[in-house]
């Protein structure tokens, strides 16, 4: 008895043709984009669209970072409640991890990059020695 052969199907799902010009999307594809967006009753309040994320990079990270840091010290709201909150620990804690992420990428950042992160240590560790008095 000869065993049958599953066969197998390539899909290709290059976004450019042989000519290098740009293919039509998939129909499935098409459909989605077609979606008519969900549109609020009258009376009733829409949400706007949440802002465009930033790049994803070292330096954003960094900054993210920072930002816990300063809700974390009190200087920013928090953008659920409004309210400002000190925890210093939660503070020094996102400074910490700012510091760990400098000794493990060291010799591997831009001048640029490490210049952001120096910076924002030496801000960030100022402001942790002032609000702890």
């Amino acid at each position: 008895m000869a065993e049958e052969e599953k066969g197998f199907v390539i899909k290709d799902k290059r976004a450019f043709d042989k000519e290098g010009k740009l293919k039509e999307a998939p129909t499935e594809e098409k459909e989605k984009k077609e979606e008519p967006t969900k549109k609020a009753a009258p009376g009733e309040k829409s949400e706007p669209p949440p802002p465009p994320l930033p790049a994803a990079n070292f330096t954003s990270l960094i900054f993210s970072l920072s930002s816990t840091a300063l809700l974390h010290f009190g200087e920013i709201a928090d953008p659920k409640t409004g309210e400002k909150k000190k925890d210093l620990p939660m503070a020094k804690h996102a400074i910490d991890t700012i510091s760990m992420l400098k000794d493990k990428t060291k010799g591997n950042l831009t001048d640029e990059e490490q210049k952001f992160v120096d910076s924002v240590l030496t801000d960030l560790r100022w402001r942790y020695v002032k609000a702890a008095k």
